[in-house]
């Protein structure tokens, strides 16, 4: 491998990011690409598993989820080998690195994978909120960028999520928060 002098698992490149910015933003990026692939598995295995009366609904709302996950684990990994590091995003070097809880296993109940999955969402727009800040206080514009527009996605599919088991009232819903 022809690594740069700091780090052998680092390849050269013309970037004008310095080499220790390169390093810490690979490290942060490879971290988000294990997290958005294991939540990807997630989803389709909810996908594939959901039981109950909005089993159909849902079947479509989690493959539609699923795609845009799949999409974000490719800009992830592709900004990692661009900034000369290495993307590690088998199924297995993900699941050795995600910080998400593990999905039941077996059939789910609608009601409960939308819960299981709000809750997933939620953690990953949260580390992708503190991924912006890290990147822009390296001084890496162009990662922060990738990271607002996945925490955005992210955001959105919560939201999906969030609307099927959202009952109270604006009024309640106030006090809750």
């Amino acid at each position: 491998m022809a690594g740069t002098q700091g780090n052998p698992e680092m390849f050269s490149t013309r970037s004008d990011l310095k080499e220790d910015v390169r390093e810490c933003v690979i490290g942060l990026l490879n971290l988000h690409l294990a997290d958005t692939f294991d939540l990807y598995s997630q989803t389709k295995q909810a996908h594939w598993n959901v039981k109950g009366s909005q089993f159909y609904q849902l079947h479509l709302l989690y493959d539609e989820l699923a795609e845009t996950l799949l999409k974000f684990v490719d800009l992830i990994a592709e900004r990692a080998t661009a900034l000369g590091g290495v993307a590690t995003g088998t199924v297995r070097m993900s699941s050795s690195h995600s910080r998400l809880p593990e999905f039941p296993a077996g059939g789910v109940m609608d009601i409960q994978s939308v819960e299981e999955l709000a809750q997933r969402y939620a953690a990953l727009a949260a580390s992708s909120r503190k991924a912006i800040e890290e990147c822009l206080n390296a001084g890496d514009q162009a990662s922060a960028d990738l990271f607002i527009d996945f925490t955005r996605e992210l955001d959105k599919s919560l939201w999906f999520l969030e609307a099927h088991v959202q009952q109270a009232g604006r009024a309640e819903m106030r006090k809750a928060a």
